[in-house]
């Protein structure tokens, strides 16, 4: 090796050392206030700056901001305008935190899998789906699960609805109240109650309709779970089925306002007490129409609301002898 050899490294190791030092002493510089010295030093996320926090010199402003490029200005908003995926769910069995294998063979490009690339993607959806419901309790939660969400869909109940109607059935399994019952006879004991908690009810031939157990069993353990959950539920109001019978009959709003009236009146009165709040929705819709001189038969109310033509006609006339009693 030459001299000059050596001496060039020699060079250049000082050199390294010397940037070293510098960059050293410029971090130190940093880390300290040059007003007082202080390495009390604060950084403010939100406004971009690092302050002293004893002597209060803005050290740094205008920092770079690494979180998200929008402006929320709620927590829903900011919610709803987050990346980081779908939010967590009580209607899936894994509240929708497990990964889903799509069923389309192509990848991210369009283009069809070739025939190995379909074998190995079709043995990893097996056993994805064996992992997602690898014991009993998830296989129970999956089928109780989506019997709910085929009803709620079937009635036209909200997201809400389907919510609460999954916690309750989650509750109910925590609390082993299923043995000795079918998962479909909790499950629609289940909706049946939210859809009444959430102000929206069903009656309980509407859910039979849809459920794949009978009326008897509904209501049985409809009556266990509440009482086993101690659920606060109150006694279904007649008036909370008059907006969506007179929806679907499509009657105007003075209808719909004069059943309302025909309600109240009959709860005034006291003869609601006993009687079907199904019938006596169906029978204010029949009267308020007639009132406002709609065309609506009682066998048109009668499909609406799922309820016999002759309850139509007896608690009809007993809504319009209150209302009179009430009028004389």
């Amino acid at each position: 090796m030459t001299e000059s050899v050596r001496s060039f490294r020699a060079r250049s190791a000082r050199a390294r050392e010397d940037d070293r030092e510098d960059q050293t002493e410029e971090t130190n510089e940093t880390l300290r206030c040059p007003e007082c010295g202080s390495t009390s030093l604060v950084t403010d996320a939100e406004h971009g700056e690092t302050v002293c926090e004893d002597c209060g010199l803005v050290v740094e402003e205008d920092a770079v901001d690494h979180g998200p490029e929008w402006r929320a200005f709620d927590s829903a908003e900011k919610d709803q305008k987050s990346r980081v995926g779908a939010p967590t769910t009580n209607m899936m069995h894994d509240k929708g935190l497990s990964t889903n294998i799509g069923w389309q063979n192509k990848d991210a490009y369009g283009n069809s899998l070739s025939s190995t690339q379909r074998q190995k993607m079709e043995r990893l959806r097996t056993w994805n789906e064996r992992f997602r419901t690898r014991d009993s309790k998830e296989r129970n939660l999956k089928q109780a699960l989506g019997e709910i969400d085929r009803m709620a869909s079937a009635l036209g109940l909200p997201d809400n609805v389907r919510e609460t109607a999954s916690v309750i059935y989650r509750r109910a399994l925590d609390d082993d109240l299923l043995p000795g019952r079918s998962i479909e006879g909790v499950a629609t004991s289940a909706l049946y109650a939210s859809a009444r908690m959430a102000g929206t009810p069903r009656s309980l031939d509407e859910i039979t309709s849809v459920s794949r157990v009978g009326k008897d069993e509904i209501s049985r353990t409809y009556r266990y779970v509440v009482r086993e959950l101690k659920l606060e539920i109150e006694p279904a109001d007649p008036e909370q089925y008059v907006p969506r019978f007179a929806s679907e009959l499509d009657l105007s709003d003075e209808s719909e306002r004069r059943a309302r009236q025909l309600l109240q009146t009959a709860k005034q009165q006291g003869i609601h007490s006993g009687k079907s709040p199904v019938g006596l929705a169906a029978a204010a819709i029949y009267a308020a129409s007639l009132l406002a001189n709609e065309k609506v038969t009682q066998s048109q109310v009668s499909e609406v609301a799922n309820i016999s033509e002759v309850t139509i006609r007896n608690r009809y006339h007993e809504l319009l002898e209150a209302e009179d009693h009430l009028t004389a």
